[in-house]
């Protein structure tokens, strides 16, 4: 048989994308090591302490109501037919392709005073543009699991209510925890429309943009790697340990 080089070929292809984004973390990480005293100052300032802890909870207060919310609604859309479920759908989608400066102003349009300079701004923002994740990562996870299976747990005398914890949601756990991860990550990467709704307090998102503009790319720099660290360890270990769940 003749040696078939397709899977070569498109290796080679798609190791361009992973050299691109590997190319600038590597570099960032590099030069820093070459500066440890400016590293050791930005460990050292009280604000960047706060603003990074400030960007940790809010992303995890807005996963966790992503999933109190998202969820329900992902079993309903991979349920249920209903008049307007098309329009539900797309609307799930539409704060993905929204511009992040436009999603501000909404949002300060709509709720003004109640979310301007506040925690309750800051999740508001990361919810909008990050629930999607959730929603569309749940649905797809009842999609995959046989509602027949629910079917028979009912028949056994189990109402809808236990066949859901007890059949659908933990064979969809693992597509429902990825979107969680990525819910996660795509609120912590927010920045343009917490800038117009919430600057105070300040997020580490924010803290980067301000430090540039003021005192330059050395400023930033530091604070840029250890959000950077701080992110990529928290989405591995999670990743490690759904990929552990899914295999047990």
């Amino acid at each position: 048989m003749r040696r078939d080089y397709t899977l070569y070929l498109f290796a080679a292809l798609g190791s361009f994308l992973i050299i691109y984004i590997a190319l600038p973390l590597v570099v960032i990480f590099l030069k820093q090591v070459a500066d440890p005293g400016m590293l050791v100052k930005t460990l050292q300032d009280p604000l960047v302490i706060e603003s990074l802890r400030n960007s940790l909870l809010t992303a995890t207060a807005t996963a966790l109501i992503a999933l109190l919310f998202g969820v329900p609604l992902g079993y309903v859309l991979a349920r249920r037919e209903f008049r307007g479920k098309s329009l539900a759908q797309a609307l799930v989608d539409v704060p993905i392709v929204i511009p992040h400066s436009v999603v501000g102003i909404m949002l300060l349009v709509t709720f003004s005073n109640a979310i301007l300079d506040s925690y309750t701004g800051i999740i508001a923002v990361m919810l909008f543009v990050s629930a999607p994740f959730t929603i569309n990562a749940s649905r797809d996870g009842f999609l995959a699991v046989d509602e027949k299976l629910e079917h028979v747990a009912r028949t056994l005398g189990a109402s809808r209510l236990r066949a859901f914890f007890s059949v659908s949601l933990p064979m969809a756990f693992p597509s429902i925890a990825s979107g969680a991860i990525m819910t996660w990550a795509r609120a912590i990467s927010e920045v343009g429309a917490i800038l117009i709704v919430a600057y105070y307090p300040k997020t580490a998102q924010v803290l980067v943009m301000e430090y540039f503009n003021n005192y330059g790319l050395r400023a930033s720099r530091p604070i840029s790697v250890v959000l950077i660290a701080l992110s990529l360890t928290i989405f591995v270990l999670l990743r490690w340990l759904v990929g552990r769940s899914k295999n047990a």
